[in-house]
């Protein structure tokens, strides 16, 4: 199955998720911090990856602490989404509750579904019901046959424009493992397979309040994924993690992402050339 991000009014940015196609890429930070920052960002990564999907949260709902800093909200966070999109950027964000799916639909090219939220029957319904693409993140608490199911909540409202995104399961508590054989199970699916390597590093509630990660072991499960053919790689990028405003201790820095682009890319090419 082929899946096109349109870019808004931009064809030429255009992002496809395909079988057998380049690796495509989805990047940006946790969390909109500022308007000024998303623009910055998104500038950043389309200078070092060409098309790319920008993705970004709204609204953290599931953060370790009350304190913690969750988003602009709804409102702002679709204003800054929208207008980026009107520049030719791909969007994504999820949301968390079924009455966000139509007024996010109507600003962004991607709706996420969190990880903790992939087996709410009405979030799935409803951002399919959307006709948007759903990328949906599996549960770190669900098998991978089992997340397919998933998937089936979306397509019966007929709306079949769906991304399966793995990022790791858990392993015993504040850790996590990935099973690059669920990548297999995903991908026979017929549905265009992400791996989101910055999550797959998190450490949840490793901090007490707050999750830690192990950045230092991005590069390793990511050749690792795409070894495997998948179809789209998930980033977490921020220029400087120390001061990320959620997520940074497992975001990649802005300033190595190229170098590892570069190596993803030949190693996918390679994986992807025929007779492989």
């Amino acid at each position: 199955m082929s899946i096109v991000v349109e870019a808004g009014s931009s064809p030429a940015h255009a992002v496809r998720f395909a079988q057998g196609e380049p690796i495509a890429f989805i990047c940006g930070p946790c969390v909109i911090e500022s308007d000024e920052h998303v623009s910055f960002l998104a500038g950043e990564l389309r200078r070092l990856l060409g098309p790319f999907v920008f993705k970004a949260s709204f609204d953290k709902a599931n953060r370790s602490s009350i304190s913690a800093y969750r988003g602009p909200g709804l409102e702002a966070g679709m204003r800054i989404l929208r207008r980026l999109r009107e520049q030719g950027y791909p969007v994504l964000t999820d949301i968390h509750e079924p009455e966000q799916a139509a007024l996010v639909g109507d600003a962004v090219d991607i709706i996420q579904i969190p990880a903790f939220l992939c087996r709410q029957t009405d979030l799935l319904v409803e951002a399919g019901r959307t006709g948007r693409i759903v990328n949906i993140k599996k549960g770190q608490f669900v098998s991978p046959k089992d997340f397919l199911l998933a998937a089936e909540k979306v397509a019966s409202t007929g709306n079949n424009k769906i991304l399966l995104t793995e990022r790791g399961s858990s392993f015993g508590y504040t850790n996590l493992v990935v099973d690059m054989r669920g990548l297999q199970i995903m991908r026979s699916s017929g549905y265009p397979v992400i791996f989101d390597a910055t999550h797959s590093v998190q450490l949840p509630g490793g901090g007490g309040d707050r999750s830690v990660g192990q950045p230092e072991f991005i590069e390793t499960l990511a050749r690792a994924a795409v070894a495997t053919g998948i179809e789209g790689l998930f980033l977490e990028v921020h220029e400087a993690p120390e001061l990320a405003l959620s997520d940074g201790p497992n975001s990649m820095r802005l300033d190595a992402l190229p170098t590892l682009v570069q190596r993803l890319r030949t190693l996918d090419q390679c994986v992807k050339s025929p007779g492989f």
